[in-house]
């Protein structure tokens, strides 16, 4: 399995002012793989330590330990002899030590000569962000569920991605079934690494389900874990309402669904654990397309909340791969929220980019997203076909004037003026697309990151 983040963990590796490492993501989206595979790829041992339930680690943390008692601690640990700039040390899961989240700081400061990389789970991790967390002494790396870009590369379509990289739209165009036929599957399997390793193994639907099911359940029992009781079934609610809200035609986050008569002020801390987690991403509506798009988001906020995994979101409705690869009038409803869903995912791995919707006060026009990137307002309307007709994205337009203009579709690519059509298939490259911002993994695609 190859992800892009190994590219960003080769120029941390190489930095000159490189800090221990926290990798963050929510649960189940490869995070100990990651680090696992880099530091077979690139050191001569690895020294991995596991934090869950270990007295002994939690004991030698706990005890102001000296570098030098700290070294020897994980060299007892491990088994493994480690020597500055040859060895990775992997803290695993380490937010279940909080005096080791501390020692990252002393170890910087003492031996920056060692090179660690710490996983952690997004709320596992903000839990201890005030409690004597090591600010300005850690560098972050932030992980998600792979990219459709990352699955076709699973799947072994390398000739495919190359046509991406090189953005060959005349050939892109003549494999155009190819591609949306695979990305069909994409809504289905998603991007969870067991699911993808599972899909790719065995190519059976039922099995991958099977498995989402599981993460499903396994995020569930979470809950009661860090979550306090009284927040339990409130969160029950919000988490299983998800599929109802994105259904809707209007798919803003309405507390109406959870109950009736429900209030803002009764969900705030559910809504806050899910995004914590990382387990939601909560997109909010803005009045202005103007910088910086924090600036003017609604208040009270109105807001859109997604999955984390568009093939979780399939699983959570119970969608089939036959209402998904076969045309179905029962999936129309849905589709768009799959499509949406699969684009914000895709969005979300473009860097430093700000994401927010728009709609008109009288909500007579909306527009799926409206980005901030590199110091432009980028809106971008989505379609889940090849349906060309744009009506917001015009109301927008002639309202705002906008340098760019992206609107998302199975249809091919195409620019005009101000407005470019980028396939669903292409989104992800949209920085590269709009920008010539290049970046081809073609490289390290072929040394190593699939196995």
């Amino acid at each position: 399995m190859y992800r892009d983040k190994l590219k960003e963990l080769e120029k941390w590796r190489k930095s000159k002012t490189r800090k221990p490492l926290i990798i963050r993501g929510a649960r189940q989206v490869g995070k100990t793989w990651l680090a696992k595979k880099f530091g077979r790829m690139h050191y001569k041992n690895v020294a991995y330590i596991y934090f869950f339930q270990n007295q002994r680690m939690r004991d030698l943390f706990e005890s102001s330990p000296t570098t030098e008692q700290i070294l020897l601690g994980l060299k007892a640990e491990s088994g493994i002899d480690i020597e500055p700039e040859k060895t990775l040390i992997i803290f695993d899961e380490i937010q279940e030590v909080p005096a080791a989240l501390s020692a990252l700081k002393y170890i910087y400061e003492t031996a920056p000569e060692y090179q660690i990389i710490a996983t952690g789970s997004l709320l596992g991790v903000s839990l201890h962000s005030e409690n004597s967390f090591p600010v300005g002494k850690v560098d972050y790396l932030d992980l998600r569920p792979l990219s459709y870009h990352e699955f076709l590369a699973a799947l072994g379509e390398t000739q495919l991605l190359e046509l991406l990289d090189r953005q060959n739209y005349e050939m892109i165009a003549i494999f155009k079934n190819r591609f949306i036929d695979l990305l069909k599957q994409y809504y289905l399997i998603g991007g969870m690494p067991e699911v993808v390793k599972d899909y790719v193994a065995n190519k059976s639907f039922k099995s991958a389900r099977v498995i989402q099911k599981k993460i499903l359940a396994d995020y569930k029992a979470d809950f009661g874990k860090h979550v306090p009781k009284s927040q339990v079934p409130r969160l029950n609610q919000v988490w299983e309402s998800i599929p109802k809200q994105l259904a809707k035609e209007n798919n803003k986050f309405v507390y109406g669904v959870l109950r009736e008569g429900a209030r803002s002020k009764e969900y705030e801390q559910a809504l806050w654990w899910l995004e914590d987690a990382g387990l939601v991403t909560i997109i909010k509506r803005i009045e202005a397309p103007k910088l910086p798009l924090v600036a003017y988001i609604s208040e009270p906020p109105i807001f859109k909340m997604f999955l984390v995994d568009v093939g979780l979101l399939s699983a959570m409705g119970n969608i089939s791969e036959r209402i998904v690869l076969e045309k179905n009038e029962l999936f129309e409803e849905f589709k768009g929220s799959l499509t949406e869903q699969f684009v914000l995912n895709e969005l979300l791995l473009i860097p430093d980019i700000q994401i927010n919707y728009w709609s008109r006060d009288d909500a007579t026009a909306e527009l799926d997203f409206v980005v901030q990137l590199n110091d432009e307002i980028v809106p971008i309307e989505v379609k889940a076909e090849e349906n060309l007709n744009s009506k917001s994205l015009r109301v927008f337009a002639d309202k705002y004037a906008p340098k760019h203009a992206v609107r998302t579709s199975m249809s091919n690519y195409r620019k005009d003026d101000w407005l470019t059509n980028i396939p669903l298939y292409m989104i992800g490259g949209m920085a590269q697309v709009l920008f010539g911002a290049v970046s081809s993994n073609n490289e390290i695609r072929q040394s190593g990151g699939v196995e």
